[in-house]
């Protein structure tokens, strides 16, 4: 996500926040659809074509040292990184209860709760509340689906991956959004 993506992110956040009748659900949801949508988009239209359709790159984890693409879940979280720097309204990343890197594993109760939730009911999010701190969040929790082969492929051969059966489609972990309420 672009450093003008952000301020535009947040921007559209303050100014859901400042309409009344939006409740956090609502502004989690639409959140979550922007950053879904750029995920997907570059899983899609820059990974899974530049390295398994065209095979003009490759995607690392170590892209820098390798001049590679960086992999769709480090896009993800260079956004959430540059959102954090802008506000502390609201946050958001990508987490697994079957991470490859294991920072990437559930931190909190709600968190926890939230992805087996997504991974156990289909269709279905979870939204809950939790205190860190002194300070309260609504949280929600939506599930991560495989949208590229690129991505399945990573994830089944890569060698700290705790699973290798994973399938287009299947939930792979959940984006998690804080709001804060206080």
């Amino acid at each position: 996500m672009t450093r003008g993506a952000v301020f535009v992110l947040g921007a559209a956040f303050a100014a859901v926040g400042a309409v009344a009748d939006i409740s956090h659900q609502r502004a989690a949801d639409m959140l979550y659809r922007v950053v879904s949508a750029d995920r997907a988009t570059y899983a899609r239209k820059v990974v899974q074509r530049l390295t398994r359709d065209e095979k003009i790159i490759t995607a690392s984890e170590h892209f820098e040292d390798e001049s590679a693409l960086p992999l769709p879940a480090q896009m993800f979280r260079f956004g959430a990184e540059l959102v954090a720097d802008e506000t502390d309204e609201f946050s958001y990343s990508l987490l697994s209860l079957h991470p490859i890197n294991k920072k990437n594993g559930p931190g909190t109760d709600a968190e926890e709760e939230g992805l087996r939730h997504v991974a156990e009911n289909p269709g279905e999010n979870y939204y809950g509340e939790e205190t860190l701190g002194d300070e309260r969040h609504f949280v929600a929790v939506y599930p991560d689906h495989a949208v590229a082969e690129a991505c399945v492929n990573c994830h089944n051969n890569h060698k700290d991956s705790p699973r290798a059966d994973a399938k287009l489609g299947d939930v792979m972990g959940g984006v998690v959004i804080r709001i804060r309420l206080d």
